[in-house]
């Protein structure tokens, strides 16, 4: 017996147009992207942060507003018998002037 598949030809169409779009926009992505890079100085910066968040205004920079932020975050989870450690580290700066300083 024939196995009718004219039903399945709008859900077919539709994949297809979804998957051809998803694969539109993450060429475009890609072509548009940031190669990054690796700079060893912020892997040791990174690497020589404290556990938890700071918060704080250095002194010398008080004339700019500059507000500097650092959290770090190391633990080890156990799942289904594997061990992964995680290793989350942030520095972040806010700095707020007035144009044309």
């Amino acid at each position: 017996m024939p196995l009718p598949l004219a039903p399945l030809v709008p859900l077919v169409l539709r994949l297809g147009v979804v998957a051809a779009a998803g694969y539109a926009i993450r060429r475009l992505v890609t072509a548009r992207a940031h190669p990054g890079r690796t700079d060893i100085r912020a892997e040791d910066a990174l690497d020589d942060l404290g556990e938890g968040v700071a918060l704080h205004r250095p002194l010398d920079l008080a004339p700019n507003r500059q507000t500097n932020t650092t959290m770090r975050l190391r633990r080890i989870i156990r799942f289904r018998g594997k061990t992964y450690e995680v290793d989350a580290g942030l520095i972040a700066r806010l700095r707020i002037r007035r144009a044309g300083e």
